[in-house]
């Protein structure tokens, strides 16, 4: 089954598909160079990129003061510290500005919203609509292409032109999400509270760097073949203390192989 053709990815296939036919193969091809294309001229001071937030709080809008079920996605840049002590300001802003971006194309790409950038990460969310399966499956794919793009894509180049290479650390969780709006007029911030939202930014702190993790309550929906793709990581005490709401018993963290 076709889901949706994607900015990166190309299309998410069910498990009764077997793979990419040529011409999507060239079709991905030709995103990476564009992708390439544009780190290299921002990098030149020729492109400037242009990432909003307005859809996923146009999104956010229709739902204020109520309960929403999202999976939510955190996603770390992984050595911004270090890059901030040893490049240019100007440099690294415009690193920073090419991870965002490139990224929240992945994330709308996958029909996920953006929610806010903070510092070097990039939070994002999908909403259930009618299949929380597939959403779930969908968050996962969106995680790996994600990485795909930063390995693929955006190394190459920063690696070219002497600048170190970039991973990240994505964390995925789910749940009901309270959204809250900071004011009461139309152009007030709107942000969203939660369990979930927590524990996804826990997660990503135990991710290692260009994996993917889930909490048990994403993987438990993920579909058998994305189960097999994964593994329960086993952290220490003093690491995790998030519990199963349900059971009361710690709640279990599953990491890409």
């Amino acid at each position: 089954m076709v889901e949706k053709k994607s900015d990166d990815y190309v299309e998410y296939h069910g498990p009764e598909t077997g793979g990419r036919d040529s011409n999507e193969l060239v079709d991905l091809q030709t995103l990476s160079t564009q992708r390439q294309d544009r780190l290299v001229n921002a990098l030149k001071e020729r492109y400037h990129y242009n990432t909003s937030i307005k859809r996923g709080q146009d999104f956010l809008r229709k739902h204020v003061s109520s309960k929403v079920p999202l999976v939510i996605m955190y996603a770390d840049l992984v050595g911004s510290t270090k890059m901030s002590m040893t490049l240019p300001a100007e440099k690294l802003v415009t690193i920073i500005r090419a991870f965002s971006h490139e990224l929240s194309a992945v994330i709308e790409s996958f029909e996920g919203y953006v929610l806010k950038y903070v510092g070097d990460a990039v939070i994002a969310f999908f909403p259930y609509g009618f299949n929380r399966y597939l959403t779930c499956d969908k968050s996962v794919e969106c995680g790996k292409s994600m990485v795909n793009v930063l390995i693929e894509g955006i190394n190459p180049i920063l690696s070219k032109l002497d600048f170190p290479e970039l991973s990240v650390k994505i964390g995925i969780d789910e749940g009901e999400i309270v959204i809250v709006q900071y004011g009461y007029d139309q152009s007030s911030p709107i942000d969203i509270l939660g369990y979930g939202m927590n524990v996804a930014a826990k997660i990503t702190s135990l991710t290692d760097p260009n994996k993917v993790s889930v909490g048990e309550n994403v993987f438990k929906l993920l579909h058998p073949n994305l189960q097999s793709e994964i593994h329960e990581l086993t952290p220490s005490e003093a690491e995790w203390k998030y519990v199963n709401l349900v059971t009361g018993k710690p709640y279990k963290v599953y990491t890409s192989n």
